[in-house]
């Protein structure tokens, strides 16, 4: 490197601007975790520097800049001292700050479940090891040609390390993630991520990143100052081609375009056009940044279609962009500006070459070793203390946001709301703290009085089981003082009805024929609302044995065919000659079915038809319809109809009252058998309803030839 005052305030000044990437990676990454772990990704950025540097100054350098061995290793002086003369400080400097970035890439890529004390070996390990040893072999020539390792003597390119820094911290990345695994609940069913804390925070990282950047590329040129505004240009614009390729792609991906994805396009693009941005043209380097920032959110995708949980998309940012960056220098760089003397094929064939072998080198070596190590030494934290979060479990950090989302975690798991939750005066979230107890103010307050609304609501169930208790027992002990001279005027006023022609006057026999179709009437009002009133109770016995249903609906053909021949309707039955046996009370399938040819013939015009059907349907149920052409009603109305005590509009169009219990009682009873009532009806079409039985009540038994000759 030559000692021009110049180039050596331009290589300081990059070296700062490197340096400044530090805290690029720790807005970034802090922005990107959760916050229960911002302070422990915060701490592990400071504290790998520390370690990367003071490693790098203790032997790395000399490994990696050393006069070499076979092309393998450096064999260069430890410690280097600023006193010494022969030390080239500022080339130093660069590259120190150069192995500080390599080594805070597996920061991002780990977070949220590595240790504090594992993540500084993984750092140590790196930047003791496996950046120096790779850097010497790629790029051990920058200081001399003593020094040169075996890939760069065959000619490598990587001008600003998207090998050497960024996929050498990628594949040791993606080594650490395979060994700790995902993050606990980051592939449940239904998680689509794990979470960002701030993005306005990672959004500042990535300027910061790519401020730094300016350093990185641009003082790579070492001496050769008149080529570092192409260099700047060239990174300028892959990082704005890869931002944009990376949010275009999100818009096509997502319902709404991730920022995340925005984001690492860019960083995406910066690595892609680091190690070949001295040889491409600026177009060459837009295609390349645009095609890297694609690359990015593909990776992404297919880490997570893999499970590997990669908190930051340091893998696809790093290693993958990386990756196609070093291929980038043969496909798309100027071969007159390669330097090696190698024709394009022959420059994409070592290209190639440098990419397998930083893989197998340092992918190999550092699962290799990290495997052993989590054998001795866990490098993840246990499942509680994820839970909790890594600035409480590893540092013992908290803040007035982490305490009142713990209080709140408390009462989300006990479900107490009875005590408030802190209020620290003077803080960030005071405002918050003060409205959630507000808001618990309001729930216990909404507690009580459901207590009491619920109490009361069980006063008024006992004393509305108590009225009905006494309802049942009051109807059930009148129910024979009731009858019993109900029967008596019945009885007597036939017998003076029939005297019609014995010498008493007939206006007298009218009145007799009234009073007997009266005490019919209330007679059967009587029996509804006493066989409703034990249905209510729950005192409703069935007496259940095998029917034949051809004759119970033979016998209710028979008792309702006068009421339907007075009102000039025809009343038909269609039994099949195969119907089976039906386990049911025979009482209560006959009611069923005088109920609803009763309720048919009442609604419906004389010249109507009524049909009573019994079919066995294809689901082996058995079901009981009755079919009318009367007057019918509006759909809508069904809910209503089977309402006990309720009368619909048109229920006294032909002169017939009732108790409103018919319907009522018939879905009752259905529902006592474990039957179903179903009402298909139109207003002015007609009504059909159907009763069917479930299968278990269905007997395989025939009714015997002559029956069904009868029918």
């Amino acid at each position: 490197m030559t000692s021009d005052p110049v180039v050596h305030i331009w290589v300081m000044t990059a070296t700062a601007m490197v340096f400044a990437m530090q805290l690029g990676f720790c807005l970034l990454e802090v922005g990107f975790v959760r916050a229960k772990n911002s302070i422990n990704v915060a701490i592990k950025n400071v504290m790998d520097f520390c370690i990367a540097g003071f490693v790098f100054w203790l032997f790395g350098y000399a490994v990696m800049f050393g006069p070499s061995w076979l092309g393998l290793i450096g064999t260069g002086h430890l410690m280097p001292d600023h006193l010494d003369p022969a030390t080239p400080l500022v080339f130093m400097l660069f590259q120190l700050v150069f192995c500080g970035t390599a080594t805070t890439i597996v920061s991002g890529a780990v977070a949220e479940r590595m240790g504090y004390g594992s993540y500084i070996i993984v750092s140590a390990l790196l930047s003791a090891l496996i950046y120096p040893i790779f850097g010497h072999w790629a790029w051990g020539g920058l200081a001399g040609m003593d020094s040169q390792g075996w890939l760069s003597r065959l000619g490598f390119i990587d001008f600003a390390g998207s090998t050497v820094v960024h996929s050498v911290g990628g594949w040791l990345s993606l080594a650490a993630l395979l060994i700790i695994g995902p993050r606990t609940g980051r592939y449940n069913q239904g998680v689509r991520s794990m979470g960002s804390s701030n993005l306005t925070m990672a959004a500042s990282g990535v300027l910061v990143l790519w401020f730094g950047w300016l350093g990185f590329n641009g003082g790579s040129v070492m001496g050769d100052l008149d080529k570092a505004p192409g260099v700047l240009l060239n990174t300028i614009v892959a990082g704005c081609a890869g931002g944009l390729a990376g949010h275009f792609l999100s818009v096509l991906m997502e319902p709404k375009p991730r920022v995340e994805h925005f984001l690492n396009g860019i960083l995406g693009g910066l690595v892609g056009i680091t190690a070949c941005a001295i040889v491409v043209e600026t177009s060459a380097a837009a295609l390349i940044g645009a095609i890297a920032g694609v690359i990015v959110i593909a990776g992404a995708a297919l880490l997570d279609r893999l499970r590997i949980d990669d908190a930051v998309g340091a893998v696809p940012v790093h290693l993958f962009a990386g990756i196609w960056g070093t291929l980038a220098v043969a496909l798309f760089g100027d071969v007159t500006l390669f330097g090696t003397g190698l024709s394009r094929w022959e420059q994409l064939q070592v290209q190639a070459l440098g990419v397998v072998a930083c893989g197998a080198f340092a992918f190999t070596t550092g699962f290799l070793l990290l495997y052993v190590i989590n054998r001795i030494y866990p490098l993840r934290i246990d499942i509680e203390s994820e839970r909790l979060g890594l600035n409480v479990a590893e540092h013992g950090a908290t803040s007035p946001m982490l305490d009142l989302a713990a209080e709140m975690e408390r009462h989300r798991q006990e479900g107490k709301f009875d005590r408030p939750v802190h209020v620290e005066p003077q803080s960030d979230v005071e405002l918050i703290a003060a409205q959630y107890n507000r808001v618990i103010g309001r729930v216990t307050e909404e507690i009580q009085r459901h207590s009491l609304l619920l109490d009361e609501l069980g006063r008024a169930k006992v004393e509305a089981e108590n009225s009905n208790i006494a309802k049942s027992q009051f109807l059930a002990t009148m129910s024979h003082e009731l009858r019993t001279p109900l029967n008596a005027v019945i009885g007597f006023s036939h017998l003076i009805a029939d005297q019609a022609y014995g010498g008493i006057d007939e206006r007298y026999v009218e009145h007799a024929r009234d009073i007997h179709e009266g005490g019919k009437h209330l007679l059967a009002l009587v029996n509804d609302v006493l066989d409703f009133s034990r249905l209510e109770a729950g005192k409703f016995q069935l007496n259940e044995q095998p029917l034949d249903l051809r004759r119970i609906v033979r016998g209710v053909h028979r008792l309702m065919l006068p009421l339907a021949e007075a009102g000039s309707l025809g009343l038909h039955m269609d039994v099949e000659g195969d119907i089976p046996a039906l386990l049911a009370d025979e009482r209560a399938v006959r009611q069923i079915l005088i109920n609803l040819v009763g309720n048919a013939v009442k609604f419906t015009q004389a010249g109507g038809q009524v049909r009573i059907i019994a079919v066995l349907e294809p689901d082996r149920r058995l079901c009981l319809s009755v079919a009318d052409t009367g007057i019918g009603m509006d759909p809508s109305l069904i809910p209503k109809a089977l309402e006990p005590f309720t009368q619909l509009e048109g229920g006294l169009t032909k002169g017939h009252g009732g108790s409103g219990l018919g319907l009522s009682l018939v879905n009752a009873l259905a529902r006592l058998h474990d039957g179903t009532l179903v009402i298909q009806t139109a207003l002015g079409r007609g009504t059909t309803i159907h009763i069917r039985f479930p299968i278990d009540r269905t007997i395989d038994t025939a009714a015997s030839p002559a029956e069904r000759r009868a029918v």
